[in-house]
């Protein structure tokens, strides 16, 4: 598997397609493979090169227990040493969640790496409001186990597979995560000055919907996209809804004939 180093963290990432380079990143307790699962790489690929990557925490990246070790700073330095270490200058960038925290992070540390920014379901400086930090805390306190059936309790039942991916997480690196600092606090500041082009989408339903248009309305130019009657989770999944409106976006910033 390949992986980049970043100073001891192991970040673990996968390289599909050819064309203009994309970098993705998945949100809390997921991994790379969400976009496989959900559709996104099988499309995507076709006209793009994806740099799909793990998030420290997550996947097959190093699970460091110390929240310090999850700082957005650094979270950042992930994404840029695999570029680094891939020998790629600039990029486009797809995140979601937690992946759109960890974009606008590179709004305000590494802006000169991107061409353009995708974000999905986050707001530039807003805490988690999908599900409250201290109630995801004492939930995964329980282990995954028991994380997993509070979501089946929420959502209903769910497939096999993607309970299988939950199950694989380690708990006490998605507890770091969750209870290290934001480190969004300037992003607000940043993005009015933000002159690449940037797509912001968001299920309507999802808590973070009001932040994530407060936040494109601050970008100059930037391009706001609802997706009616879908929540945090389901608009992750929405490959038919999402993928039409982020290849028509990418199409125009790459000059990409998809």
């Amino acid at each position: 598997m390949p992986f980049a180093n970043n100073n001891d963290i192991k970040i673990h990432y996968h390289i599909e397609g050819d064309g203009p380079i994309l970098v993705m990143q998945h949100g809390l307790t997921g991994s790379l493979r969400n976009w496989y699962d959900y559709g996104f790489v099988n499309e995507l690929r076709k006209f793009y090169k994806l740099i799909l990557i793990d998030a420290r925490g997550h996947g097959q990246s190093s699970k460091p227990h110390d929240p310090q070790e999850y700082e957005l700073k650094l979270r950042v330095s992930d994404i840029t040493t695999v570029m680094d270490h891939l020998g790629i200058e600039k990029a486009n960038y797809l995140g979601y969640s937690m992946g759109g925290r960890i974009g606008f992070g590179l709004i305000l540390h590494a802006l000169d790496r991107f061409a353009s920014f995708i974000i999905g379901g986050m707001g530039a400086h807003i805490a988690n409001t999908d599900v409250p930090p201290q109630d995801r805390i004492s939930a995964l306190e329980k282990g995954m186990s028991s994380y997993v059936e509070g979501m089946e309790a929420k959502e209903g039942k769910m497939e096999q597979w993607r309970k299988d991916r939950l199950l694989a997480n380690d708990p006490l690196a998605l507890i770091a995560a969750t209870i290290a600092p934001m480190g969004t606090e300037d992003v607000e500041q940043a993005i009015t000055k933000l002159d690449i082009p940037c797509l912001i989408y968001c299920g309507d339903s999802d808590g973070f919907f009001p932040s994530a248009k407060a936040a494109a309305s601050m970008i100059p130019n930037a391009e706001f996209v609802p997706l009616p009657g879908l929540d945090h989770g389901q608009a992750s999944r929405a490959r038919d809804e999402s993928l039409p409106f982020i290849l028509k976006f990418l199409k125009e910033v790459t000059s990409t004939k998809v």
